[in-house]
């Protein structure tokens, strides 16, 4: 059979079997990254996605013999830059299954990474700063001065975190809420819109994620009081974190059970007619598509996979069907919505564009290119400066459209982009019309007039 140069077919998965020993076999792994190293090196259609390409590029055209020549202990570098933010899979490689090449370039880099880990090569730093639920219990009560000690402008704190955690000093890191989204919602009590179309026809339980839930409660509030406007009934659900954070540590047996801890608690709210709703981009890429490539055929897991909905794609869905309340009024300041990797991963179109082109006369710009912030990656040295280096073509897009908002699906994307513009500005004496990273949904409330649902008691 001849072999076809690329593919029209839809991408598929295979299942990452991270428990055959032959997953982290050091001959046969090395000998697939080099297949798949020499495939991409006569492609070189990533060139332009994130660092890795280039890292991996620059190592084969210095070699005396291509792939061959590259040493072995080399392949880290461009594991490192990889962010797993799929987009070499989803919007490049035409190698991806069912081609007979049977590329997924991600999934191998977490290969390697697990294998690394097995090996004993382990970051400390990134791999505490994973265990987001053990953080956000601790930092919550605390969050004034958390806050202040990782604020940037701390010249005291953030030096010595540089120094002993390599924290990189010029990274701005997450804010901690005063209360969290789940906490709010109880003390907040909402009331369901019931002359909107949808009312009586839908039920969601948002899934708070861990930075809504700790960091921007305000994200989860605006979801519930756009949602509850919308005629929907809400109820918020954390039964903890979706394992993200852990999988870009390559730490596999902690995602597996977080998928099955946390599905088996979703399934209850699914018996009850709960569609599940996520606010954050990397949390529902995660619930829909990689939970069930960890733990396959684990049953709660595939029934929350079919009734999860981005909080973007689900109020798009909610105009089509049964119509929206009137009474949306103009942003004329418009806004910049930065379509974020782990959104576009989940193969459902630009839902948040789609949504904010709802609001009459607003200005909607995109951008669709990847941040560069990839998490852990995005706050510790070395890989704060590629972080930066990758987001500089989105930050000068987002400084050009000069917008009143910028907003992403993924909330550490917004906050780097935001951050970058506002200093670029000011190092050229100017001030940015941007005032604070957003997410679609809070602009959604705004447009709305419900500006009383976005304070998440932070």
């Amino acid at each position: 059979m001849t072999t076809r140069e690329g593919s029209l077919d839809a991408p598929t998965r295979h299942p990452i079997a991270w428990q055959d020993p032959d997953f982290t076999d050091p001959a046969k792994l090395d000998a697939e990254m080099r297949r798949v190293f020499d495939i991409c090196h006569g492609c070189r259609r990533c060139f332009n996605l994130c660092d890795s390409f280039p890292r991996l590029f620059d190592l084969v055209d210095a070699s005396p013999d291509e792939v061959h020549g590259v040493k072995s202990e080399d392949f880290g570098k461009v594991t490192e830059a990889c962010t797993l933010c799929d987009m070499c899979f989803m919007t490049k490689c035409p190698y991806v299954p069912p081609h007979p090449f049977q590329l997924d370039f991600p999934h191998l880099m977490l290969r390697h990474r697990v294998a690394e880990a097995k090996a004993g090569k382990k970051d400390f730093t990134a791999r505490q700063l994973a265990e987001m639920d053990r953080n956000g219990r601790m930092a919550v009560p605390l969050s004034g001065l958390v806050n202040w000690a990782g604020d940037k402008s701390n010249g005291l704190t953030r030096p010595l975190m540089e120094s002993i955690a390599h924290i990189d000093k010029t990274a701005e890191l997450p804010k901690f809420a005063a209360q969290t989204f789940v906490r709010a919602d109880k003390t907040k009590p909402s009331t369901v819109n019931a002359s909107a179309p949808a009312f009586g026809k839908r039920k969601a339980a948002i899934f708070a994620t861990c930075f809504v839930n700790y960091n921007k409660p305000e994200t989860g509030m605006a979801a519930r009081a756009v949602l509850n406007h919308l005629g929907v009934e809400t109820r918020v659900a954390y039964p903890g974190c979706c394992g993200m954070p852990f999988l870009e540590q390559a730490e596999m047996e902690k995602v597996a059970n977080q998928a099955r801890k946390v599905s088996a608690e979703l399934v209850k709210l699914i018996d009850e007619g709960y569609d599940i709703v996520t606010p954050t981009a990397s949390c529902g890429l995660m619930l829909k598509f990689e939970w069930a490539l960890i733990v396959p055929g684990n049953g709660d897991v595939k029934r929350v996979a079919d009734a999860v909905f981005d909080i973007d794609e689900y109020v798009v869905d909610i105009a089509r069907k049964e119509g929206l309340p009137e009474g949306m009024t103009p942003l004329p300041e418009g806004v910049t919505v930065h379509l974020a990797c782990h959104a576009r991963a989940q193969n459902m179109g630009p839902k948040a564009v789609e949504m904010l082109r709802l609001i009459p006369e607003t200005p909607v710009d995109v951008i669709e290119r990847c941040s560069g912030h990839g998490g852990t990656f995005g706050v510790v040295q070395p890989t704060h400066a590629v972080a930066v280096k990758v987001g500089r073509p989105v930050f000068r897009t987002a400084a050009q459209q000069n917008r009143g908002h910028i907003v992403s699906d993924c909330p550490l994307a917004a906050q780097h982009i935001v951050g970058n513009v506002q200093e670029a500005a000011q190092k050229d004496g100017k001030t940015a019309p941007v005032k604070t990273p957003e997410h679609p949904i809070q602009i959604l409330a705004r447009a709305y007039g419900l500006a009383g649902g976005v304070d998440g008691g932070g």
